[in-house]
């Protein structure tokens, strides 16, 4: 790839753990009393935003595909339905392929944060119930945009984008990415289509990006 990043920033769900699945399990038990139909929406939706959070997403559905506009306390209700679904799910799901290998690969040269739609609050618990955490310098999770929590470490760091990696699992990713100018590796699981343009430097999981930042 031709990139020593001394930053990267990792997407959490499809890119640390395999939680894809679990996140979708949680908007169709979310949607479930209102149909098929509905649901179908509503997961489609989930896919062509992967990355953002739920909260924005729950709003947008009610809003698109029930024609309600949640108040600010029914919405928090059904993000708390969603999060108490998903929350003890992920902390006991499978890692990527790789992951963990490459997160004990850093000897403290490189600077591992994650940047997830995520909640922050519960991001860290899972982090923290994984057993994961001390192998991120930082945690970040919405309600913060991507674009605004890299931009953030960079300046931080005194780093330019050149000096980081992003890997991502979902245009969202990519978009934050290319919005500060950072190289982006997508992980795309085997079988599945990718999301990215034509040229985007892609690995089916971590197990390849691990022995190939080990050896930078």
């Amino acid at each position: 790839m031709g990139i020593s990043p001394a930053i990267i920033f990792f997407d959490f769900d499809g890119v640390i753990v395999e939680s894809v699945d679990l996140k979708i399990a949680a908007f169709r038990n979310l949607y479930t009393d209102h149909g098929e139909d509905v649901i179908a929406k509503v997961l489609d939706h989930h896919a062509a935003h992967g990355g953002i959070s739920r909260v924005v997403k729950i709003r947008e559905c009610h809003r698109m595909f029930l024609n309600i506009e949640l108040s600010e306390p029914a919405l928090m209700a059904l993000a708390g339905a969603y999060a108490d679904f998903v929350e003890e799910a992920v902390v006991a799901c499978d890692s990527v392929p790789g992951a963990m290998d490459l997160l004990k690969s850093n000897d403290g040269a490189r600077h591992f944060y994650i940047v997830s739609g995520t909640p922050e609050n519960e991001l860290r618990r899972i982090t923290e119930g994984r057993g994961i955490s001390g192998y991120f310098d930082a945690v970040y999770g919405s309600p913060r945009h991507k674009e605004e929590i890299v931009e953030g470490v960079l300046e931080r760091h005194g780093a330019s984008a050149g000096d980081a990696m992003f890997i991502g699992d979902t245009m969202t990713d990519f978009s934050a990415a290319e919005a500060t100018r950072v190289p982006f590796v997508g992980r795309v699981p085997p079988h599945h289509a990718s999301p990215f343009p034509a040229g985007t430097v892609t690995v089916t999981d971590m197990t390849g990006l691990a022995a190939h930042i080990a050896t930078l």
